[in-house]
């Protein structure tokens, strides 16, 4: 609680108390009061069950019980009922801030007491204005139970609240660990799989055709540099430093970069075809998404498919993105696959379905390999 806030509260027990203490003096509830009882003394009693309230914030079951007793005392003092509103103020701050569950449901207890209350009523006991001792009684009874039953209820709603929040927190914590696992992965894979290729063909042909074995280089040279750009700028998010001065550092790709992306695949012998088309721009988390299945596409086809050619198509129309990666299938002179650990097809799914969308991945009829993902996205 803030400190305006906490001002605000003690202001509202302040007020409380002083409405308390001089509702038993104009209170239509009391019975008039015998001679034989003095002014002093019904000030008395009114004092103990309003002033303490100024501070049940503090220490909520002194004041309970302390209140309370004064409330007794005014009802067997012939004052009414009246002092038990200022019970009530008191117990509904122990309902609110308890520690433990009751063993007795407070609703329970609070319908009890209105059933004796009626049976009473019923049974003739109002023999006097303000009806009898016994009445009042469970009046004030009845006042305490439904005052603890509501500040319970509260109590139980915060409770609820809080554990939806943390669970929120917690659950966007690991959306977010899962969004970077992802994003790493993607650049790890399609980095190293590229190096991994252009390097095995480095080292084969490095004797025979020393310039194609310096192009290969060159390859994993630039390569290495755009993946270490790239892991850069995901690790800058997760510390959530300021990229005023990154530079490029750019932690979200979008469909912008696919040339780029499409020339490293092809410097890894894949022959690509891109083919785009915008009716509507979409959103940069869909545009991401889009790159990033592209991106681990290309890289299935590098690893498992080169030298080979490729078709890309990306068509975003009426609300909605479509990718469509297709291959020809492994072509004359492939290497040697490079193995993986099939995450690439999970990460996928994963990005479509955090989008509402839809994957499919595998084998065609005629050869080689398709994967197509829909992404709904509202402009």
């Amino acid at each position: 609680m803030g400190e305006g806030s906490r001002r605000r509260a003690l202001v509202l027990d302040g007020a409380a108390a002083c409405a308390f203490t001089l509702l038993p003096q104009v209170s239509l509830l009391r019975p008039a009061v015998d001679g034989g009882t003095g002014g002093g003394l019904l000030w008395l009693l009114s004092l103990g069950a309003g002033l303490p309230l100024t501070v049940r914030r503090l220490w909520p079951v002194p004041v309970f019980v302390v209140v309370l007793a004064a409330a007794c005392g005014a009802l067997a003092a012939g004052l009414g009922p009246a002092s038990f509103l200022a019970a009530a103020y008191a117990v509904h701050m122990v309902a609110t801030t308890r520690r433990r569950d009751p063993g007795v449901s407070a609703v329970a207890v609070a319908g009890l007491c209105a059933a004796v209350a009626a049976v009473l009523t019923l049974s003739g006991g109002q023999s006097y204005q303000g009806g009898s001792t016994a009445v009042q009684a469970v009046f004030g009874l009845l006042v305490l139970g439904a005052t603890w039953a509501a500040g319970s209820a509260v109590r139980e709603r915060r409770r609820s609240t809080r554990r939806a929040i943390e669970h929120a927190a917690e659950q966007a914590k690991t959306e977010e660990r899962l969004r970077i696992a992802r994003d790493i992965h993607d650049v790890v894979t399609h980095s190293v799989g590229l190096i991994a290729v252009k390097a095995g063909i480095a080292n084969h042909v490095v004797a025979t055709r020393p310039e194609e074995a310096k192009e290969a280089l060159a390859v994993i040279e630039d390569v290495s540099r755009r993946a270490l750009r790239d892991m850069r700028a995901t690790l800058t998010v997760l510390r959530g430093e300021d990229r005023s001065e990154a530079g490029d550092l750019r932690p979200a790709r979008g469909l912008a970069d696919l040339p780029a992306l499409l020339g490293t695949a092809e410097a890894a012998g894949v022959r690509v075809e891109l083919r785009t088309r915008y009716d509507q721009e979409p959103p940069e988390g869909v545009a991401l998404a889009a790159f990033r299945i592209v991106q681990e596409a290309l890289t299935n086809v590098v690893k498992h498919a080169a030298p080979t050619g490729c078709r890309v198509d990306v068509t975003a129309r009426e609300g909605v993105l479509t990718v469509d990666v297709t291959d020809d299938g492994p072509g004359p002179g492939r290497r040697t696959a490079v193995p993986g650990s099939g995450m690439g097809l999970v990460g996928m799914k994963e990005r479509t379905a955090a989008h509402g969308g839809t994957l499919s991945a595998g084998p065609r009829p005629g050869g080689g390999f398709r994967v197509t993902a829909t992404l709904p996205f509202q402009v």
